[in-house]
């Protein structure tokens, strides 16, 4: 893999060394973690001329390393909370076990000021995942807590280069500091977007990539609400996956619908010339918006898409859809208005929808009854029923599921952990409930999470 930044960091056995350009990791000792990820406030620029008060960051400054790991390989993190209020992190799609899943008071205390917590994790799958908070959720994301975690094959698909693409808004105003965060109006609807769109933390930024090579463009949309539908134009290029898991065919990158928490992985030949640039836009109502743009450099490698292997598929188990169980989730509003409980990790002070019927009352020591109890080891199919006229991108923690039909369009028999539920659609997937454990169940538009729309499936011996 060629060029790998200041800001990436390769896990690897308890006996390498970890190392941060200019200092700060030393090598791993027989008691250490693998990495130590501080989560800290500070200031940095996101719009030109501007330096943007309070944002927070994993790492050591700037925006949140790129975690690369490798499949099948265990590894530690010590999670230091230097911030003055509560965190946890939580490890989006990894399949890990409960107690290290980062939810709080469901699988463990929040990490307060001063404290740290070591998660210990051994990924089953490979393919681009990504971590963020679930404590005080909302706005330590919204202020920047949002990383890419990439799972790397034991198997070398042939890619000339690597690049990870973080896309994701912040709300800023003229001045390039934080507006309001959310508005109660718009929680109960489709969200609250962002004013700025980034790649990286970058607005509309430009990579030089070796012409005529291979490059696996990681997209990971790690946004509190923008449902986009992206292009990648300018170059030959081909969506291998998604949500970490292979594509049985590769997909045309046109039209791209992507919700938060859901990633693509894209095959890009990059063009011979440099006059020739590639531009990855998002669609607006004002036409297409350029998020980053891709320029050749060099002589040619004259790379050919054929040249790369296929992508291995993930470890995941199949469904007995014979013998399988079918269990119900209503999404949709509250019947109940009552705000959710006071707790450390923090509320936006209203509830506006529900999953069976049923609120999320809060991040509080004794949550709700679970919404399902499934039995390890056996199949079910989860039939999701959306009674509201907005979109939810649907994750379930600690397990993959596999899609199988909906009331609205033909679905591909995707393997995921996030799935976008249309307005008004009934949708079911398929799973093995082959992980113990209490598994938070949410939409991930974070004011929905956070206004009830989260719950938590139970799988027991």
């Amino acid at each position: 893999m060629l060029g790998m930044s200041r800001r990436e960091f390769m896990i690897g056995s308890a006996a390498t060394a970890t190392a941060f350009a200019g200092g700060g990791f030393a090598a791993t000792r027989a008691n250490a973690a693998d990495l130590r990820l501080p989560v800290s406030a500070l200031d940095h620029s996101i719009m030109p001329g501007a330096v943007t008060k309070g944002m927070m960051s994993f790492g050591a400054g700037g925006p949140p390393p790129i975690l690369r790991m490798r499949q099948g390989e265990r590894f530690t993190v010590d999670v230091v909370n230097d911030l003055n209020e509560a965190t946890v992190v939580h490890w989006h799609g990894l399949r890990v076990a409960n107690e290290m899943d980062g939810v709080p008071y469901l699988t463990q205390k929040p990490i307060e000021p001063g404290e740290s917590f070591r998660y210990t994790l051994q990924p089953p799958d490979a393919g681009t995942f990504w971590y963020h908070p679930h404590c005080n959720t909302l706005a330590q994301m919204a202020k920047g807590l949002t990383g890419v975690l990439v799972v790397e094959d034991a198997e070398d698909a042939g890619f000339d280069q690597d690049l990870v693409l973080n896309i994701r808004d912040f709300r800023l105003g003229g001045d390039g500091q934080f507006i309001k965060l959310f508005k109660a109006r718009n929680a109960a609807r489709g969200g609250t977007l962002g004013t700025v769109s980034t790649v990286n933390w970058e607005m509309a930024p430009t990579y030089e990539l070796p012409a005529g090579s291979l490059v696996r463009l990681r997209l990971a949309v790690t946004d509190l609400t923008r449902i986009g539908t992206y292009d990648l134009t300018g170059g030959s290029a081909q969506v291998i996956a998604l949500d970490s898991n292979p594509l049985p065919q590769p997909l045309a990158p046109r039209d791209l619908i992507i919700a938060p928490g859901q990633r693509a992985d894209i095959a890009l030949r990059v063009p011979d010339t440099g006059d020739r640039t590639v531009s990855l836009s998002l669609q607006t109502q004002k036409g297409p918006k350029t998020l980053a743009t891709f320029r050749p450099t060099g002589p040619s490698a004259k790379r050919n898409l054929a040249d790369l292997k296929p992508l291995r598929p993930n470890p995941v188990p199949d469904a007995d859809l014979a013998n399988a169980e079918t269990v119900e989730f209503v999404f949709g509003w509250s019947p109940q208005g009552d705000a959710p409980l006071p707790s450390i990790c923090g509320s936006l002070g209203y509830t506006f929808w529900s999953i069976n019927r049923v609120a999320w009352k809060g991040d509080v020591p004794s949550p709700i009854d679970p919404l399902a109890v499934l039995k390890q080891g056996k199949s079910y199919i989860l039939r999701f029923r959306n009674e509201s006229p907005n979109a939810h991108p649907i994750h379930l923690h600690g397990h993959s599921f596999r899609l199988l039909r909906s009331n609205k369009r033909a679905l591909p028999p995707l393997v995921t952990d996030t799935v976008l539920l249309l307005k008004e659609e009934t949708l079911e997937v398929a799973l093995v409930a082959d992980n113990p454990g209490n598994w938070a169940f949410h939409c991930h538009v974070i004011e929905h999470q956070k206004t009830g729309l989260t719950g938590y499936i139970r799988v027991e011996a």
